[in-house]
C-alpha cells in the first residue's frame, strides 16, 4: 500500500489549513493511512501525525503487528499485565504525553465524527482548537489509485464467483445461511490462488415477503420455501478493499406484482450502470434510477439512494444520492443498487461495481440480471 504517498497528502492539507498535529481515531483512515488493520479495536488505536512523524499509540498485542505493517517513527506501547512498570497503562495516558510537546493553541485535526467526547476534552483543556477532517480525509478516499483498482477488480472477481454458487444452489428447504454458505467455501478455496492475501466477506440473503423488504438484515435459519422471493446479497475484500455484487431471485414461480417490480429495478439499474460516468454529477445518476420507478408509479417504495463509493469501507463516500451534486471522476468507484421494498410483494435489487475511467465506465462485478436467469 502507498500510505507515504497518503501521508504526504495529508500533511499538505494539514501545512494549507495550519494544523500542526492531526489525531485519527477512524478505524479505515488509520488503515488507509499506515497499513494497520487490526482484528478488533477494543483496546482503541491512535493515530497521530505532524510534519515530521507519524506515531502511534497501541496495545502491547499489536506492537508485532505495528512494526511489520507501518512506518511509524514511534510507538508508545500501554499494557495490561503487571509484568511492565510504569505509570502510564492506558491510551489516554500516552495521549496526554504526545500532545505535550504541543503549545497551547495549536490546531489540531481531529474527524469530528470518529473522536470520542473524552479524547474531545483532553485536547480542549490543554488549550488546543480542533478543526475537523473528516470531508479531507473523505475526499482523498474518493479517487483510487492503480494498486487499489486492481485490488477492487480481483475482489469483483471472487465475488461474482461467490455469489453464482450460492445461486446455483437455490432451492426450497436449504436455509438463507446455508445458501449463502456455498458461495462462502468456494471463496476459501479460492484463496489458494492468492498466496499472503487477506479475505473479508459478507453475505445476507432475507427471503420471503417480510424479510426481503429489509434492506439489511443479517441471515438466519428461515428454510426458503416454494416461490420465495430471495434478496441475495454480497461483499468480498482482498487485502482490504472490496467489491458488491447482489442479485434478486425467486425459488419456484414469480407473481405478476413481483415480475412488474423486478422489471421496474432492472430497469432503474440499466439505466444508471449506462449514465454513471466521468463529469456528471451523483444525483444525476440517482434522478435517472428514480424516473423509472416514477413510471412505474413505485417511487414510494424507493427508501435509499442508488449507490454509493466502495473500496477500504463496506459503504465509503461519495454517495448516488438526490442532493449531491459533485461531479463524477476517474478512478471513483460505485456500487450501483436502486431498490425498492413493497410490502406484501417483496423487495428487489441489483447490486454492481463499477470503476469510473475517462475510457468508459468499467464494470467489475458479473451475474445475469435477466429475470430468465433469476428464476431457479
Amino acid at each position: 500500500m502507498q500510505t507515504k504517498n497518503r501521508v504526504d497528502n495529508l500533511r499538505a492539507i494539514m501545512e494549507e489549513s495550519n494544523i500542526d498535529l492531526s489525531i485519527i481515531m477512524n478505524v479505515e483512515n488509520q488503515y488507509y493511512l499506515n497499513g494497520l488493520k487490526a482484528i478488533t479495536y477494543s483496546r482503541p488505536i491512535v493515530l497521530a501525525i505532524d510534519s515530521k512523524n507519524l506515531s502511534l499509540i497501541i496495545p502491547s498485542l499489536e506492537e508485532n503487528h505495528a512494526k511489520e505493517k507501518t512506518d511509524a517513527n514511534e510507538l508508545y506501547i500501554y499494557h495490561e499485565t503487571n509484568l511492565y512498570g510504569g505509570d502510564k497503562k492506558s491510551y489516554l495516558d500516552y495521549l496526554e504525553t504526545v500532545i505535550s510537546q504541543y503549545p497551547n493553541g495549536t490546531r489540531v485535526g481531529v474527524e469530528f465524527s470518529s473522536l470520542s467526547l473524552k479524547m474531545a476534552n483532553i485536547l480542549k483543556e490543554a488549550g488546543f482548537e480542533l478543526i475537523n477532517l473528516d470531508h479531507k480525509i473523505a475526499e482523498m478516499r474518493f479517487i483510487k489509485n492503480d494498486e487499489e483498482i486492481e485490488m477492487v477488480q480481483e475482489a469483483g472477481k471472487l465475488v461474482s464467483l461467490a455469489l453464482k454458487k450460492s445461486l446455483e444452489n437455490a432451492q426450497p428447504g436449504i436455509t438463507e445461511m446455508e445458501l449463502d454458505r456455498h458461495g462462502t467455501q468456494l471463496l476459501f478455496e479460492e484463496m489458494d490462488n492468492y498466496p499472503d492475501a487477506t479475505l473479508d466477506y459478507f453475505a445476507m440473503s432475507p427471503s420471503g415477503l417480510e424479510r426481503s423488504i429489509m434492506p439489511h438484515v443479517f441471515s438466519n435459519t428461515r428454510k426458503l420455501l416454494t416461490n420465495d422471493i430471495v434478496v441475495h446479497s454480497r461483499q468480498v475484500a482482498l487485502n482490504g478493499y472490496r467489491a458488491e455484487c447482489e442479485r434478486t431471485f425467486f425459488v419456484g414461480k414469480p407473481t405478476d406484482k413481483q415480475l412488474d417490480a423486478f422489471k421496474a429495478a432492472y430497469e432503474a439499474q440499466l439505466v444508471a450502470m449506462e449514465k454513471i460516468a466521468v463529469g456528471v454529477t451523483a444525483k444525476e445518476v440517482d434522478e435517472v434510477a428514480r424516473n423509472i420507478f416514477q413510471q412505474y408509479n413505485l417511487e414510494k417504495y424507493c427508501i435509499h439512494r442508488t449507490g454509493h463509493g466502495i473500496g477500504i469501507g463496506l459503504h465509503e463516500e461519495p454517495s448516488l444520492r438526490f442532493d449531491n451534486d459533485l461531479v463524477l471522476q476517474e478512478g471513483m468507484i460505485f456500487t450501483i443498487e436502486p431498490g425498492i421494498y413493497i410490502p406484501g410483494v417483496g423487495g428487489f435489487r441489483h447490486s454492481d461495481t463499477v470503476v469510473l475511467t475517462n475510457e468508459g465506465t468499467k464494470l467489475v462485478t458479473e451475474y445475469p440480471r435477466e429475470i430468465e436467469h433469476l428464476i431457479f
